[in-house]
């Protein structure tokens, strides 16, 4: 039997062209009982994409976490300020040189300090109340003022 390489050439040149007619240029031919899945350089790039998504959405989900605490306890905060603002002017103690404390608000603790300081007209005096608050190891502080005659009845 002789070997004829042009004729093994040419019938592998039809196969291909058969191949790309039925499957087109940019698809991989599946054999007949051959499994399709991934091949290493698409697992590695699925691994890389993941490696970089996973860290930016558990960052986003911190942040979006400690958004929602702080604006929670600064409603508190505000709330608690506002009482104790009320309860210094109702009893008088506002007129101490210092009024410093802490409250309570169901399990939390709200540290507190009083500023008074004089007003540009009459006798008015300017009372700003500061609630300070701790979200996750860092501090925050909410003021709230109002204005109260400074003339003793």
């Amino acid at each position: 039997m002789k070997f004829k390489p042009t004729t093994w050439h040419l019938s592998a040149a039809r196969s291909r062209l058969k191949i790309f007619q039925a499957y087109g240029e940019g698809k991989r031919p599946v054999r007949p009982g051959a499994e399709a899945g991934f091949t290493l350089v698409e697992a590695l790039a699925a691994l890389m994409f993941l490696a970089i998504v996973i860290p930016v959405a558990v960052q986003a989900i911190q942040i979006a976490s400690r958004a929602s605490q702080v604006a929670e306890r600064k409603v508190v905060a505000a709330r608690v300020a506002d009482r104790v603002l009320s309860e210094l002017i109702a009893t008088g103690q506002w007129k101490q040189s210092t009024a410093n404390g802490s409250a309570e608000e169901g399990t939390r603790q709200f540290r507190w300090q009083l500023r008074s300081e004089s007003w540009q007209k009459d006798s008015l005096r300017l009372l700003t109340l500061t609630v300070n608050y701790s979200v996750q190891g860092q501090d925050y502080d909410v003021h709230v003022s109002t204005l109260i005659d400074g003339n003793p009845l």
